[in-house]
């Protein structure tokens, strides 16, 4: 047996790798709920931490996990590839196919488990935006999807909004970048997808009457053109109007995204602005920067927010403080002791980040009622009392008995 590079290997060797997968003990599997997949998979957990475990041949196996590891390399969110492991047998000495393994995510759901609970009333927008923004992303780095898709996925809560994780990179494809053509055919195969994937939850009648299957799918095409075009379209300047360069890449910052290059060519019609990003994850890498944090983009923006505010009340005008020790300060003063503040019991509810977002949106609404500013000890005391104890822990919005026949992973009896 051998067991790819990854780092946690020695836990992992414990699980019953002579045998196939669907034959494995219930005792060494945890049931979640997961998309439709062409090959076997189920869930171990070891350690406290769940794999996802998907047997496959070792040819793909290899090739997936080199595709996810590279992918996340440059930054796309997908899930963390730890190994393969190939060359299985029986005691008998029969073959097995090889095993890819990678991280179950944290705080993330699969779309069906999402509808199930329908906690967010614009949830088909927040979802078809995150899985546009995913697919913008892969195709900015060259990677081909091949099977886009709701299944393929799974989301996390950022800040109100929701962010998209690739976790099936079998039927993808990374080139130094893609033709018009070859970003068509993606579009095409997620249009496919997601209206089969939203029939199918309005058969389980998990999709509100006002939601109409086949326009909402097609509508992830009309998010993808507008974001894209928004970060690789040329934009051209009339006379005089250099300050657009600022403005352009202010509103590339704001979407999340660094500029890597500017060009400007001459034209008949004036000088023409081209912008080359290079990634997203721009308000992410600034708070890590800053604090050490590492959250999801919109969390991150909302957080950013918050300690400039601090930093406004803090330092005395004239007094030059670098941003590096307010940060700190900050960290210290507020993030922390919200953090603190939460019950033991309650800290798998929601991640840090989002939970902090949450007490600044209470703050909001508290000082809103009140007419004056509600301090942030006394929202986060309110919150921890009113709102996190009745939000669903993620285990409970895994409800089996919700996510419909065929769609929870376990062992078979």
């Amino acid at each position: 047996m051998q067991f790819t590079a990854g780092p946690d290997p020695t836990d992992l060797l414990t699980l019953p790798w002579s045998t196939a997968l669907q034959d494995w003990p219930k005792d060494v599997l945890v049931s979640l709920p997961r998309g439709i997949s062409r090959h076997i998979v189920r869930f171990a957990r070891i350690g406290g931490l769940v794999y996802a475990i998907k047997e496959i041949s070792a040819d793909l196996a290899e090739r997936e996990y080199d595709l996810l590891r590279t992918l996340a390399r440059t930054g796309i969110p997908v899930v963390e590839a730890v190994g393969v492991v190939a060359s299985r047998t029986t005691p008998e000495g029969e073959p097995l196919d090889a095993a890819l393994v990678t991280k179950h995510l944290r705080f993330s759901l699969p779309y069906r488990a999402l509808f199930s609970r329908r906690l967010d009333p614009d949830l088909e927008p927040k979802l078809l935006d995150a899985l546009a923004e995913l697919l913008v992303r892969l195709h900015l780095v060259g990677f081909a999807w091949g099977d886009c898709s709701l299944s393929n996925t799974l989301f996390r809560r950022d800040a109100g909004a929701l962010a998209a994780y690739l976790v099936d990179a079998e039927t993808g494809s990374i080139r130094e970048s893609l033709s018009d053509g070859q970003r068509q055919g993606d579009l095409d195969i997620a249009e496919t997808n997601l209206a089969g994937e939203l029939l199918d939850l309005q058969m389980s009648g998990l999709l509100p009457e006002s939601v109409d299957p086949l326009e909402t799918a097609l509508s992830v095409v009309d998010r993808y053109e507008r974001l894209w075009h928004e970060l690789t379209a040329p934009q051209q300047l009339g006379a005089g109007e250099w300050w657009q360069i600022e403005r352009k890449m202010r509103r590339l910052n704001e979407l999340g995204y660094d500029v890597g290059e500017i060009q400007v060519d001459e034209s008949d019609a004036g000088p023409l602005l081209r912008t080359q990003v290079v990634e997203a994850g721009h308000h992410r890498r600034r708070l890590a920067e800053l604090t050490g944090l590492s959250v999801q983009e919109n969390q991150a923006r909302r957080i950013l927010n918050d300690l400039d505010t601090y930093r406004s009340q803090a330092v005395m005008p004239g007094n030059d403080i670098d941003e590096f020790t307010v940060a700190e300060h900050w960290l210290m003063d507020v993030f922390e002791p919200v953090i603190e503040a939460v019950p033991r019991e309650l800290r798998d509810t929601l991640e840090p980040a989002e939970i902090f977002h949450e007490v600044l949106e209470h703050r909001w609404f508290l000082s809103e009622a009140a007419g004056r500013e509600v301090s942030m000890d006394d929202a986060a005391r309110s919150y921890m009392q009113t709102v996190l104890p009745f939000r669903p822990h993620e285990e409970s919005m895994l409800d089996t008995a919700l996510m419909g026949v065929g769609s929870v992973d376990e062992a078979p009896d």
